[in-house]
């Protein structure tokens, strides 16, 4: 899985050109790294498969073994890409999955990271509509959600919430960012 998150420049720093290719503020606070078409290329040989090794991905973007190895080393270091192992989380014995929208009070960023330290959360996005945070559990039954949604309700500036049961994963793809 390849994801492509902002990373924070130093100030002063705004704008860095590498292999990776150069970074643009956002107005945010993150930054967004502008991929060369390389490593576009790159991204999509290992969107389509994680485990592809260096020299096909090479022969496939007219690169060297040793050249990907490097490019991909950048994209990892740089925060524009990451490689993992996706589940199924039913498959690993976790049988409630679900997006739980949040209202709250107060300052969303902090709310944001302190629900981020959770273990058992595994996406916090800010919102804008009627949630002012989602997040995501992958739980391994209703008692461990119910003692999920107590500790999150628990905390002061949150105002409200609303859980989203998944039923049944239809569609789950990695493979934007690259066109």
């Amino acid at each position: 899985m390849a994801q492509m998150p902002g990373t924070p420049l130093a100030p002063g720093n705004r704008r860095r050109t590498d292999a990776a290719g150069p970074r643009r503020g956002n107005g945010s606070g993150q930054v967004r790294i502008l991929l060369d078409d390389v490593s576009k290329r790159i991204i999509e040989q290992l969107q389509q498969d994680g485990r592809r090794s260096y020299a096909a991905i090479g022969q496939a973007v007219g690169m060297s073994e040793a050249a990907v190895r490097q490019r991909v080393q950048r994209l990892i270091d740089s925060g524009a890409m990451q490689i993992v192992a996706v589940t199924d989380p039913l498959t690993l014995g976790f049988h409630r999955q679900t997006m739980i929208g949040i209202r709250c009070s107060g300052e969303l960023e902090q709310l944001a990271d302190q629900l981020a330290a959770m273990p058992e959360i595994d996406y916090v996005v800010i919102t804008a509509g009627s949630f002012d945070l989602l997040i995501e559990t992958v739980c391994e039954d209703d008692d461990q959600l119910l003692e999920i949604l107590g500790r999150v309700r628990a905390i002061p500036s949150v105002t409200g919430t609303e859980t989203f049961v998944y039923l049944k994963l239809r569609k789950q793809t990695y493979s934007w960012g690259t066109r």
